[in-house]
């Protein structure tokens, strides 16, 4: 298959021509390798390339699922396959490896998927930019000088640069919608418990994590999340199933919906003038759709959100790196760990009991303070960023600093992503926007408590109104020339 042709379909296109034999999932598998090895070396987006695994997957049979036959990457971080090396981009836990599938990858494979390989992530997922000492820095497609954001860096920039149509990736603080916006992908970070994260873990960083993906399309985001979504077995808490298939909702009119928009956020003031404007530019277009706009933004103590921050982020990376290194009987120390890392842990290794209750009882607060807004509005836009990407080496997660003063710097690049972690609210970036340079500037849209279908319906129209798959960064697949197959 040539790269140009396979650049043209998503994930769900690429699915279609396997079911009608049009192409064998052993072409789509050639082609994203071949991707891999012309654009990889520029990027630095694959960090564990598994193509024996990915030839088994098809020697066994593939499963008669949406996205049957398409090629994969997993972001190297939380989700881990049985016999598989995970680093979570930390020299600490370098080839350590799980003898079993986590219940997240048991579902992208019933999904059809291929895992081909995974992708960079900033150390244990602490940054807002991919560049680990371990495997060093991801580089963003569109200007290679960039950050691709983080820390689904690895999977965005993959993305966005044609390798794959859509990866793994998780969202702690942004995670998802950082990259989305740096790269100009659509991003959908879902409601808490709404996909699994176990067997070996119930929940990550007391909530604020959760898993989806990256994609080129609203129409792949919804089917994968229709193919992942519901509780496990033992799961602590579940969110209720939705009332259709939520690829059904990407295709239904959303109605006139309220939506309140802000340019500013309550931690951090007003974003900058290219952010400033890509709010104002699409409250412009949805309210040319019908939609009441309306400014506002919601009340909530800054300085408490950035307590809240700062001790489930400790507490959670404490407990995680000791329970893992403790496994497989290694010491942490800061020889092993990058400077940010051995901070948090230092202090969430002494932090008492109470003091994570009081994290907790912040959640509380704000979830309910957040809840009361949405009461008045079904959606709010904001920038999903502050700022326009950043360069490399911006975010240095080495730079010597207290452990409060190296979050309130990487939390200062996502003031409006973060409180729906706190909160557990669906959010999304969606990829509207385009700078004077030609850089992508995302805005979020965030919804009502497992409310993701009111999202769906208001990307579709969105992506429907103003596309954006007709963009492609200088680094692509479509640069690549020759047979791929």
């Amino acid at each position: 298959m040539q790269p140009t042709e396979y650049a043209k379909f998503d994930g769900l296109g690429l699915a279609e021509l396997v079911r009608r034999r049009e192409v064998k999932p052993e072409e789509l598998l050639q082609t994203a390798l071949k991707a891999i090895e012309a654009l990889n070396p520029k990027l630095n987006a694959v960090i564990g390339l598994v193509e024996d695994e990915a030839r088994s997957t098809l020697a066994r049979g593939l499963p008669e699922g949406p996205f049957k036959g398409v090629p994969f990457l997993f972001k190297d971080l939380v989700m881990h396959a049985a016999g598989i090396p995970t680093d979570l981009g930390s020299r600490l836990f370098k080839g350590s490896v799980f003898p079993h599938d986590s219940t997240l990858m048991i579902r992208f494979r019933q999904a059809g998927l291929v895992p081909l390989a995974r992708t960079n992530t900033p150390e244990m997922g602490f940054n807002a930019t991919t560049e680990p000492v371990l495997h060093g820095p991801t580089r963003n497609p569109w200007n290679p000088e960039f950050s691709p954001g983080g820390s689904s860096g690895g999977s965005a920039a993959a993305v966005a640069a044609g390798i794959v149509p859509l990866a793994h990736a998780n969202d702690g603080g942004g995670s998802i919608r950082i990259p989305s916006a740096m790269c100009g992908l659509f991003g959908l970070k879902p409601t808490r418990g709404r996909t699994p994260i176990g067997p070996d873990m119930a929940e990550a960083l007391s909530g604020h994590g959760i898993e989806h993906i990256v994609s080129r399309t609203v129409r792949d985001s919804a089917a994968m999340l229709d193919a992942t979504q519901g509780p496990d077995v033992g799961d602590p808490y579940a969110v209720d199933a939705p009332a259709r298939p939520f690829l059904e909702e990407v295709k239904r009119e959303p109605g006139r919906l309220r939506i309140a928009f802000s340019r500013a956020s309550p931690t951090a003031g007003l974003a900058s003038p290219e952010c400033v404007a890509a709010v104002e530019d699409v409250a412009k277009l949805c309210a040319g759709l019908g939609h009441e706009l309306v400014e506002a933004v919601p009340q909530y103590d800054a300085q408490a959100l950035e307590d809240c921050l700062v001790i489930i982020w400790s507490a959670g990376l404490a407990g995680w790196v000791q329970g893992l290194a403790s496994a497989m009987g290694r010491k942490v120390g800061p020889e092993l760990v990058e400077s940010s890392t051995w901070a948090a842990v230092e202090e969430g290794l002494v932090m008492k009991a109470t003091e994570l209750q009081r994290g907790l009882a912040i959640m509380n607060h704000l979830s309910r303070a957040m809840g009361r807004f949405f009461v008045d509005y079904d959606v709010l836009l904001t920038p999903t960023l502050p700022v326009p990407p950043y360069r490399l080496g911006v975010l240095d997660a080495n730079a010597r600093r207290t452990n409060r003063e190296w979050m309130r710097h990487v939390f200062s690049v996502c003031p409006f992503t973060a409180p729906f972690n706190v909160t557990g609210q669906p959010a999304m970036n969606m990829p509207l926007h385009w700078n004077a340079q030609g850089m992508p500037i995302g805005v979020q849209f965030a919804g009502r408590w497992g409310d993701e279908a009111t999202l769906f319906r208001l990307a579709g129209q969105l992506e429907r109104a103003r596309p954006w798959a007709h963009r492609t960064p200088s680094i692509h697949i479509t640069t690549i020339h020759g047979k791929a197959a």
